[in-house]
């Protein structure tokens, strides 16, 4: 799998996809990564194929899509969905982030502030608070450029990923 092409993207989406790439290559222990929107649709992933790890648990797991762009944003905005509920039930305020610490891996989930989600799969011996920080820096760059024009752009450049690797 190749990394997403940012042709014909305007600077704010080609800044984003920077960022995102940053954040994958600059954090140790990041598998993947997914920006999701709040109605829970994939508007950017990372490319876990480019971390040798992560390809490495990927080809272990060959069973099924695991691991792929659409799960990480399937899970994701699941757990969003659920923290808000819990957090309104509780009368507790907005939801900032969420950690789920596994035996072998661990899921932050981070509110940007247009509603949409930051989320990233760490390895097992990721530095947890390396990571939170990281995704913090990404969320205050990325969630003041995330306007309703921006979203719909980085979903049609998916979808026309998605249509160009069908073929």
């Amino acid at each position: 799998m190749s990394a997403p092409s940012t042709f014909g993207l305007s600077s704010e989406a080609r800044n984003l996809h920077w960022l995102l790439s940053n954040l994958v290559e600059e954090v140790p222990g990041i598998q993947s990564v997914a920006v999701v929107s709040s109605d829970g649709l994939l508007l950017l992933s990372s490319d876990p194929g480019r971390n040798a790890e992560a390809k490495a648990v990927a080809q272990q797991r060959r069973a099924g899509p695991r691991g792929s762009a659409a799960d990480l944003a399937t899970i994701v905005s699941g757990i969003g969905s659920l923290t808000v509920g819990a957090a309104r039930l509780m009368d507790s305020g907005k939801v900032k982030h969420t950690m789920v610490a596994m035996d072998e891996g661990s899921l932050f989930v981070m509110s940007i502030s247009d509603g949409s989600l930051l989320g990233v799969h760490g390895s097992a011996d990721c530095d947890m608070s390396v990571v939170a920080y990281h995704m913090a820096l990404f969320v205050g760059r990325a969630g003041h450029v995330l306007t309703p024009e921006l979203r719909t752009e980085l979903r049609q450049s998916l979808e026309q990923e998605s249509a160009g690797s069908a073929r």
